[in-house]
């Protein structure tokens, strides 16, 4: 596949001067009949159309919006008119469209997409070009599909730390939607194994005008930049965890090649070695918990590997499980994902293989989340590398996430490098998010249960004790946690070494869960 970048350049000529873009398609469908459509029910999109134009006539974005996103067959001199630069001829030459009937329909995915990033302040407006969804493909995908913009790579997207860096890495690029968002921070190396992907990757950096940003370089995960070192890497890799028996349905955008979870391994082993000191790869990943073992120790032991390579230097490290799913639940994901439905023994072979798979390994759940790893200077204080686990399956801040998630990271990798002496020398600072909740019965004067609250970066929940509760309020930033553990043991009346110690191992806790942070 080539996409020529003449044509690439008079497509995105048309659709800027036709205001393609989320906000104008949304407010031309209305609402309801937009939010139908994502759902793949197209009827109430083509009715406001067929009434705006009954009226008014026919314009370029109405005529779009048919093709590209209800995929209705239109005439060749229609969408001439839709797009005078680029012209029907045009978009044929491009792949975008296809003969179909007495009209050209659309053959190509080509999207608008609106997507927040913590780097920026407002949100980015990209075209996307991709294989056809399900939606409008109405049918299995090809096995070099290249997936558009999905939820998954929206939440690597939010995740994101927002620094400008110097270089920075997309390991497996797919479309190519990574890789513009890591070009708001600097240039951006972006790889992937399908030249397929790497097409249209390219032709996506061309359209939305960073092409210059981006180099782009094939080969099977960190192959194509051996020896290279970078500031920030994000993936969301094939990971998804597939049969291997002959005949299995296979696509390149889920499926790394490996059994099991070892693809995911694989990143995370890998990663650390191409980032400079002080350097963060951030991915997605799913892991298995076989029978008797958790899914989160076993990335653990991935991450461990990692530290072994690095020699003096070492690793932090914060993996986040967001679910934990039952086999069969991730058997019919995937199978609906590849177009099977419910009712198709295609469907039913699909989710038999699976379990099969599973089964095999004894693996009785799956994990699904991120893995966020610093590569340190020198080992923490403790030794070896400070790795972080946890279920948290709260939301996530809705702005701002990426620094957030990275502000909440650095403040435990600082508390977790204290020593218990250097935590109670420290002057720590309360987020001003964080409230506390406290619940009576009525006519006792202590509280039965206190709660502390924040909604960022990820919503949480903290039991505490009169102790930590008190010490939280006070954490302003004008006394150090020694001097606040030293009054409240007075006030309370309890042991003021087991009141330090309480205090030190609540407000490590606290810093990962973005509530505090030292700030000496």
């Amino acid at each position: 596949m080539h996409l020529e970048p003449e044509l690439i350049d008079r497509l995105a000529a048309d659709l800027a001067a036709a205001d393609y873009r989320v906000p104008a398609v949304r407010e031309r469908l209305g609402a309801a009949a937009d939010d139908a459509r994502q759902r793949g029910v197209f009827a109430a999109a083509t009715a406001v159309l067929d009434a705006a134009e009954a009226e008014a006539g026919a314009d370029p974005l109405g005529t779009l919006i048919r093709l590209l996103l209800l995929g209705e067959p239109l005439r060749p001199e229609r969408i001439d008119a839709a797009l005078p630069e680029l012209g029907a001829a045009g978009a044929c030459a491009l792949g975008v469209l296809a003969p179909s009937g007495d009209g050209l329909s659309i053959a190509l995915s080509l999207s608008p997409v609106l997507a927040s990033d913590a780097i920026a302040d407002d949100p980015q407006h990209w075209w996307i070009l991709s294989d056809l969804d399900d939606q409008l493909r109405r049918g299995p995908a090809r096995s070099d599909h290249v997936m558009g913009v999905g939820g998954a790579t929206r939440s690597l997207i939010s995740q994101a730390p927002a620094q400008p860096v110097e270089r920075s890495l997309d390991l497996g690029t797919g479309c190519g939607i990574v890789a513009l968002h890591l070009a708001l921070r600097g240039p951006v190396v972006a790889t992937d194994i399908s030249e397929r992907a790497l097409a249209l990757a390219r032709a996506n950096a061309r359209l939305n005008g960073l092409a210059d940003w981006i180099e782009f370089r094939q080969g099977d995960l960190f192959a194509p930049v051996a020896g290279d070192r970078f500031d920030l890497i994000l993936s969301n890799p094939p990971f998804v965890i597939t049969p291997r028996e002959p005949g299995a349905a296979v696509y390149e955008y889920r499926d790394g090649g490996r059994t099991g979870d070892e693809l995911a391994a694989d990143v995370v082993r890998a990663a650390p070695e191409h980032l400079r000191t002080g350097g963060t790869a951030l991915c997605l990943a799913n892991w298995e918990s076989p029978w008797g073992e958790n899914g989160l120790e076993r990335v653990r032991g991935w991450i461990e590997d990692a530290a072994d390579r690095l020699g003096d230097e070492s690793l932090a490290a914060w993996v986040i499980e967001r679910d934990r799913v039952l086999p069969v639940q991730y058997a019919e994901t995937w199978a609906r994902d590849g177009g099977a439905r419910p009712g198709d023994p295609a469907f039913d072979a699909l989710v038999a293989s699976w379990l099969r798979d599973f089964a095999a390994r004894r693996v009785v759940s799956i994990g699904l989340g991120a893995i966020r790893i610093r590569r340190l200077a020198a080992a923490p204080a403790a030794g070896g590398p400070l790795i972080h686990l946890e279920q948290a399956t709260g939301a996530f801040a809705p702005e701002r996430l990426g620094t957030l998630l990275e502000s909440a990271f650095d403040a435990g990798i600082a508390a977790a490098a204290k020593t218990g002496a250097d935590a109670l020398d420290a002057h720590w600072l309360l987020d001003p998010a964080v409230v506390e909740e406290r619940e009576h019965v009525p006519g006792q004067e202590a509280p039965s249960s206190i709660v502390l609250r924040t909604d960022r970066p990820i919503a949480r929940r903290v039991a505490a004790d009169p102790l930590l509760a008190a010490a939280v309020g006070a954490c302003d930033g004008d006394l150090t946690l020694g001097q606040i553990a030293d009054a409240l043991a007075t006030l309370l009346e309890v042991d003021a070494s087991a009141a330090r110690e309480a205090l030190i191992a609540g407000a490590r806790e606290l810093a990962w869960f973005g509530m505090l942070q030292p700030i000496d």
